[in-house]
């Protein structure tokens, strides 16, 4: 058993998750790797059972039966990742949009650098974001302008998805009083790990749009973040 866990939250990614898995797998850092599939009708989670054969004790997965949003797939893996005793827990898409090669970063920052969570950054140090139209990359930088404008928080990227945290930060954030299940979860989680005095390192990395599958931004989850941080500002911290 490892002592960091992957977390990837699926849902119709057969086009691209058995390569991230074997992505992740032949990193130097020996990672494990939780699959959480919301009920994906592509198969995706009956492509990450065949393979769990092959990687025995390292790779698993949690089926959920309807797909209720990013946030409570991570918060579901998250809750898993603490009875399961890991010390560092990643939140990873499957859709190549965080490179695999950066989870060292994340994880040493953790693990050696001191941080308590640590950010893979698209906006720490200029804007490293590849094969995004403009108007994407404009609404992300400036949601994130936004976000540190409205609540203060001191990180340049707070809506990026690709993060470690060591088990202590999940364990010291309730995590049922979570509100938000899209792009505003990563903000919430971010606020709250702030709120509560956590170390927070950014790490900057490239951000590479996906080439398979479909993306799951929405209209709606855009609403919830530029919303949500109103209400983050408004009501602060619930401890």
């Amino acid at each position: 058993m490892s002592d960091a866990l992957i977390i990837i939250p699926t849902y119709n990614e057969k086009e691209n998750i058995e390569a991230i898995i074997r992505a992740v797998f032949n990193q130097k850092k020996a990672f494990d790797v939780l699959v959480v599939d919301d009920n994906s009708p592509d198969g995706t989670s009956a492509i990450v059972s065949i393979l769990i054969n092959e990687f025995t004790n390292r790779l698993f997965i949690e089926n959920r039966t309807e797909k209720n949003g990013i946030g409570t797939a991570y918060i579901h893996g998250f809750k898993w990742a603490i009875e399961k005793k890991y010390e560092y827990i990643i939140e990873m898409d499957a859709d190549f949009s965080h490179d695999p090669k950066d989870l060292i970063k994340l994880y040493n920052a953790c693990a050696k650098n001191g941080a308590d969570l640590s950010i893979g950054s698209r906006y720490s140090k200029g804007v490293n974001v590849v094969n995004w139209p403009m108007k994407r990359v404009l609404l992300s930088y400036f949601a994130s302008k936004y976000v540190r404008f409205i609540t203060g928080i001191p990180i340049h990227d707070t809506t990026a998805g690709f993060v470690c945290y060591k088990r202590k930060v999940l364990e010291t954030i309730k995590l049922d009083t979570i509100r938000f299940v899209g792009y505003a979860f990563q903000i919430e989680m971010k606020f709250k790990a702030w709120k509560h005095k956590f170390n927070i390192q950014e790490v900057s990395v490239i951000f590479t749009d996906r080439t398979l599958g479909e993306s799951k931004m929405s209209g709606s989850i855009v609403y919830e973040a530029l919303f949500g941080v109103l209400k983050l500002r408004l009501k602060g911290i619930q401890k």
